[in-house]
């Protein structure tokens, strides 16, 4: 089974390395590494939530959480000019804070640290401290609760740039919810090479030309280790 692994992750830097439009979707099992619960684990929110449980409790605040091995590789792909676009569902704000330039990231339900401006739309940090916006707008939660509408930006980049890609990698997302899963869909009819990473089952599992069961912080990191040695960028 290792043998197994070592060979896809050495053919998971092959993909990264003859890619040349990268797009990553990420989803809650990312930062299960960083202590947050995902939805449908074993002991995910939602599994929970179905069996009548209430959450588990947190051993630290979301705010004092910080990025894991998934999140800086990710990073680092963004540093080696390979990744295009990443798109999350998470609001975890780990992405930005693991180092990710803002215009390369959609947050499709929104960020916890950040206000959206009911007017103009313009997102600002919660930490300021302001609930008007510089355009007299109101300024909100930019946190997407179940039934309202994601945000329009988030959303028509994540379909552009989905459609773009030619590498489409699913890290820690069951994709089941939409229209954010609907994005593997639009990379698949675009001809993109689908990659998925998550421990368990997803309903595009059959369309995946790789799959991983095994943690993120497993496969992500040392298959971006393997592509900085086929660039020629030795650590």
């Amino acid at each position: 089974m290792k043998e197994d692994l070592e060979k896809r992750i050495h053919t998971l830097a092959e993909l990264l390395y003859e890619s040349r439009y990268l797009v990553i979707f990420t989803g809650a099992g990312i930062s299960t590494e960083s202590g947050l619960p995902d939805f449908r684990g074993p002991n995910g929110l939602w599994t929970r939530r179905d069996k009548g449980l209430a959450p588990k409790p947190m051993s630290r605040s979301w705010d004092s959480v910080e990025p894991n091995r998934g999140h800086i590789a990710i990073a680092d792909l963004q540093k080696m000019g390979k990744l295009k676009f990443l798109i999350s569902q998470n609001v975890d704000n780990l992405h930005l804070k693991s180092g990710i330039n803002p215009d390369l990231l959609a947050e499709l339900h929104g960020n916890m640290t950040k206000l959206r401006c009911t007017r103009c739309g313009k997102k600002v940090d919660r930490s300021h401290g302001r609930n008007t916006c510089e355009c007299g707008g109101r300024l909100v939660s930019s946190v997407v609760d179940f039934g309202e509408s994601l945000p329009e930006r988030d959303l028509r980049l994540s379909f552009e740039h989905s459609q773009k890609s030619d590498l489409f990698i699913v890290v820690g997302s069951s994709l089941v919810v939409t229209p954010a899963a609907d994005m593997p869909m639009e990379a698949l009819r675009s001809g993109a090479k689908l990659v998925i990473i998550n421990q368990g089952e997803t309903p595009f599992d059959h369309h995946a030309n790789l799959r991983f069961n095994e943690s993120i912080g497993d496969v992500l990191p040392r298959a971006v280790k393997r592509l900085k040695r086929l660039m020629g960028l030795f650590e």
